[in-house]
């Protein structure tokens, strides 16, 4: 008999038949929240304590799905109001079910938008902008592909100097996009130097994002925030407009930042162990020992 597996089942059994588990005695002032696909794809909400690094005690909370009004229940109903009004921050992502919750569960606490999922907003804007040009130019080749069938006459793509085409060149752009211009490599510097001449509006987004990224660095913030925004507002960038209506929708929460600047580095950190753990175990054919293996290293 595995030890202390029978006991959990009993103690805890409509806990795993909802798979909601919540350990009040976890709450403290310092915490995260997120979601992560753990068990066949399934989302589930997991809270953990910051200060537990990781190690046993880091668990507070995993309940199956997002659904708010779920989440908010279980937990305020294991954990007493005096402990919730303790936490002094708590991390999280912009899902607007996220926001919902924490609002819930630490209503005295700063709610604070992890600084990472916030300029990934900006960079999936460019990014959004090459993809979209890209099917533009696969588009055009087709069409030109279809014409040079009926002139009967080879097609030759237009080639840069770098042997990119068009199509090529807006592929490959993708990494260096994501990074400041000192940390390209001569190739990319080559690349970019094409892809701005040849798409304006793809260099006015990439300065945009890093025009955003550089706002965390600056000690007067929430001018420079509000700055960006203006800037991009004045634009004709539909993805960039999208995404600074985002960034203005939630500046309060990412002006908590500043306060200690905090992220979510530590639940991500907390995914990654679980995901691990479910590799040593080579994937989880029973789910209920794989909850009570996680809640006895964890919580």
């Amino acid at each position: 008999m595995l030890s202390g597996y029978s006991q959990f089942k009993q103690r805890r059994e409509k806990e795993i038949e909802e798979e909601t588990f919540v350990f009040p005695e976890n709450f403290g002032e310092d915490m995260a929240i997120d979601e992560t696909g753990l068990i066949n794809g399934e989302l589930y909400t997991i809270v953990i304590n910051k200060k537990a690094k990781g190690k046993k005690g880091a668990l507070a909370a995993i309940i199956k799905g997002t659904k708010s009004s779920i989440i908010t229940r279980a937990i305020t109903d294991k954990v007493s109001f005096d402990k919730l009004v303790k936490i002094k921050e708590i991390t999280l992502d912009l899902a607007n079910s996220m926001d919902w919750i924490v609002r819930q569960i630490a209503p005295n606490g700063l709610h604070t938008y992890d600084r990472f999922h916030v300029q990934k907003i900006v960079t999936q804007a460019v990014q959004s902008l090459r993809i979209k040009l890209r099917w533009e130019v696969i588009e055009e080749e087709n069409q030109a592909v279809l014409k040079a069938k009926e002139l009967k006459i080879e097609y030759h793509p237009k080639i840069f100097s770098n042997t990119d085409t068009k199509k090529q060149l807006l592929a490959r752009s993708r990494y260096f996009l994501y990074k400041p211009s000192n940390k390209w490599t001569d190739t990319q510097k080559q690349r970019a130097k094409i892809l701005f001449k040849e798409y304006p509006e793809i260099s006015e987004a990439y300065h945009l994002s890093m025009y955003f990224r550089n706002c965390y660095e600056y000690k007067n913030r929430h001018y420079r925030f509000q700055d960006w925004i203006e800037k991009v507002e004045s634009t004709s960038l539909k993805e960039m407009r999208v995404a600074a209506q985002t960034i203005k929708r939630h500046l309060g929460g990412i002006l908590n930042y500043f306060e200690n600047r905090a992220t979510n580095a530590a639940i991500e950190s907390f995914h990654s162990k679980l995901k691990l753990f479910r590799q040593r175990t080579r994937g989880i054919v029973d789910k209920d020992f794989f909850f009570f293996r996680i809640i006895q290293y964890f919580a």
